[in-house]
């Protein structure tokens, strides 16, 4: 559903003051049906943005004006807000950050907890993706109002919307709940977009009175910038050698004519003056400006890199194994906040609305895979030591290899007489020695990691695999 278009076509055919809509006819005859009618149609009138040097000052005076209650307006907020979007190194933390999430598997699951294979391709477009990713920009914004596209199929005949759109964030006043025509409107000229037909195509992420981290962001990024800038002018003042030119000559044709050859030197490097023309080069005694400047940029990609990831040591130099795990763990936790942010959306919003517009998504629910990803080789540990102790279906490997399987075979062959006994010793020492790695293995991982974080299976997997390395090879 386009806003912007909402109204436009439904004026076609019929009486001329009937308008036709999915919550009934109105009689634009009537006085009471235009008023509620002009609370309703809405032409966004979008304007180029002004790119203008801010200042901590403006950012406070566009704070102010953010947080007015009687009229709210982000639209100069918004303004610093782009300039602090474009900063490098906050761009890399925030790119991080959704990464990790959009990196994150997912599932739909019925009310049994059962896996929808067939519903997971309805989420699995690009529409989707990109609703995500408006969702999460609501952390550094504030708040991102999204459009559902029109219904339409995909190439394999299964429904979709066409795309999603971000309604501009200078016309919306969340703490209202209204989308104004132009900028600058008051809150009150605007609609309603919680109230249908609008809240039937609109996703809402983000609280009403959130400004987004980009709010505390600004404070560095101002100032980073304006150091960036003063290290290129100290550069340009400081970084050549000073030309001095003297001469006994009060001629101002000759004067004229040394002064156009010091500014035409440049890389060249050479002039022709008179004997009585004296040049000197005079070196820069500042040696400071790495300490001034730079010290200060580090500082504030620092003070961003614990705003946006929450640490520093996941995008910048780590001291330590130890201390990067840490911090680590606390980015870890910031991307588990931001996935139960969009599961809540997900299922309180925008299935719900998917439910209305036909698609067979009903009594599912959205959740992450949080699934173990084990690696190849403790893949195959682990099969082998479920083979080993339980009789296992050979479709399962049939189906996960994709090669045929037949019956299981005997997987201990008969010996000798007589042999019997060292057989029973070697399998009962090779036990023993199993045992004995695993506490090994056990005692290492308890003094470097806590109990609770010690994860026993995979400490059993491990040792399995490397007894299987060590009698592969002996």
């Amino acid at each position: 559903m386009d806003i912007k278009n909402f109204f436009s076509g439904m004026f076609g055919g019929g009486s001329q003051n009937i308008l036709h809509t999915p919550n009934g006819d109105f009689n634009l005859a009537k006085s009471s049906d235009r008023k509620r009618m002009k609370k309703m149609v809405i032409e966004l009138q979008r304007t180029t943005d002004a790119l203008t040097r801010k200042d901590i000052a403006d950012w406070r005076n566009a704070w102010q004006m953010a947080i007015n209650v009687d009229n709210p307006n982000r639209q100069r907020l918004y303004d610093i807000y782009r300039d602090v979007d474009i900063d490098l190194h906050l761009s890399g933390c925030v790119r991080q950050r959704v990464g990790f999430v959009m990196a994150k598997s997912f599932k739909l699951v019925d009310a049994k907890g059962n896996k929808n294979d067939q519903a997971h391709h309805y989420f699995d477009q690009a529409w989707f993706k990109q609703t995500l990713e408006y969702a999460l920009a609501a952390n550094l914004w504030g708040h991102s109002l999204i459009e559902l596209g029109d219904i339409t199929t995909d190439g394999d005949g299964c429904p979709c919307y066409t795309d999603v759109k971000l309604i501009p964030r200078k016309h919306v006043i969340p703490e209202y709940g209204r989308v104004i025509q132009q900028i600058g409107q008051d809150w009150t000229t605007g609609i309603d977009y919680r109230s249908a037909p609008f809240t039937d195509w609109l996703i809402e992420a983000g609280r009403p009175d959130d400004l987004g981290l980009y709010l505390k962001a600004a404070t560095q990024t101002i100032p980073k910038k304006n150091m960036l800038a003063f290290w290129d002018s100290f550069g340009e003042i400081f970084g050549m050698p000073m030309r001095i030119a003297r001469t006994t000559s009060r001629d101002p044709k000759e004067m004229g004519r040394l002064e156009q050859m010091l500014k035409g030197a440049g890389a060249s490097q050479y002039m022709v003056a008179g004997q009585d023309t004296e040049i000197e080069f005079v070196e820069s005694g500042k040696g400071d400006a790495f300490n001034v400047y730079d010290k200060r940029i580090d500082r504030a990609n620092s003070e961003l890199s614990k705003l946006i990831i929450g640490q520093t040591m996941t995008i910048e130099d780590g001291s330590s194994l130890s201390q990067s795990e840490t911090h680590l763990e606390v980015f870890e936790n910031l991307v588990e906040s931001d996935c139960t942010m969009l599961r809540d959306i997900v299922n309180n919003q925008l299935i719900p609305r998917m439910v209305k517009h036909g698609f067979p998504v009903k009594g599912l629910r959205f959740e992450w895979d949080d699934a173990v990803d084990y690696t190849p080789e403790q893949q195959v540990a682990y099969e082998t030591m479920v083979a080993d102790r339980y009789e296992v279906d050979p479709s399962y490997f049939a189906e996960k290899y994709s090669m045929p399987v037949g019956e299981r075979r005997n997987a201990q062959p008969m010996l000798p007489t007589g042999e019997d006994d060292d057989t029973e010793n070697n399998q009962q020492k090779k036990r023993e020695k199993l045992i004995r790695e695993y506490f090994n293995r056990l005692e290492k991982e308890l003094m470097e990691h806590s109990p609770q974080d010690i994860d026993t299976n995979k400490v059993l997997l491990d040792t399995l695999l490397q007894t299987r390395r060590k009698s592969f090879f002996d």
